[in-house]
């Protein structure tokens, strides 16, 4: 999970509506995003909890021809729902167009935010920006074999390398698509609820100590391979092996850290 902001290398589905907008981005100078401009795990508890927030908006910000799957994006909500005290859930889609770049840095994510974002905290709503890119990540080495499919980078900021997510699922002809996405969209948002140690302290250690707020629980969501993809096959070939869904689950420990910051 990089982080570049911080100095840091079954509910009823009031919302389970999805809309598209016709906001073509560009929010009015005076919005406050103060609120959406703090660090990653800053709003884990709000966004847990019903305390300060009842109602979550998730605006999903993607390249044309690059819109996240259904199955995906339901998973994605039923995952937001059996961990959070969120009723009221809703997404929205806004349609982009591309940045048309060979490769993406967080900070260029960030900027094209700034540009497009429409959703910000507002009275008891808090809005999530997730976009989906093109274009895959700048840290990536081909000739290594990692590559990165998603990012965190503030307190309620994603990106999933959607190219990537694809090219990665092709390689496999048990794995598809829709599982990846929702891996990977799972994961980062994993690390916008705090974890590992994000946010949401732990309740025992069990950060992963070669790789900083992961997981070292052998087949955990919140495990490293999950986020930069190497492994990640692998470990969703030997779940369906094994009888499982291809997508894995948060272990006890970090649901233990989520339920004691005031998860469901």
């Amino acid at each position: 999970m990089k982080r570049f902001f911080f100095l840091m290398a079954g509910i009823l589905i009031l919302a389970g509506c999805s809309k598209d907008s016709d906001n073509t981005g560009n929010p009015p100078d005076n919005i406050d995003r103060s609120a959406n401009l703090l660090a990653t795990g800053d709003s884990a508890n709000d966004i847990l909890t019903n305390d300060t927030y009842d109602r979550l908006l998730i605006e999903i910000g993607y390249v044309t021809g690059f819109r996240p799957s259904a199955e995906a994006m339901n998973n994605f909500q039923a995952f937001l729902q059996q961990l959070t005290f969120k009723q009221s859930i809703e997404i929205q889609y806004l349609e982009l167009p591309s940045p048309n770049k060979n490769e993406l840095s967080l900070q260029e994510v960030a900027d094209l935010e700034f540009d497009n974002r429409t959703a910000y905290n507002e009275e008891s709503t808090l809005a999530i920006y997730i976009y989906f890119a093109d274009a895959p990540s700048d840290t990536d080495d081909p000739q290594e074999g990692t590559v990165t499919l998603g990012a965190v980078y503030r307190n309620t900021s994603m990106v999933i390398y959607e190219e990537t997510v694809r090219d990665l699922a092709l390689k496999s002809s048990q794995i598809t698509i829709e599982d990846v996405e929702t891996a990977t969209l799972n994961h980062e948002f994993g690390h916008l609820l705090g974890l590992v140690d994000l946010g949401s302290p732990p309740v025992n250690a069990h950060e992963d100590p070669n790789a900083e707020h992961h997981c070292n629980v052998n087949g955990c969501l919140m495990r490293a391979e999950i986020e930069f993809g190497s492994g990640l096959l692998g470990m969703m070939n030997n779940r369906l092996l094994t009888g499982k869904a291809a997508v894995p689950g948060l272990d006890s420990e970090c649901m233990a850290d989520l339920q004691a910051n005031g998860g469901r």
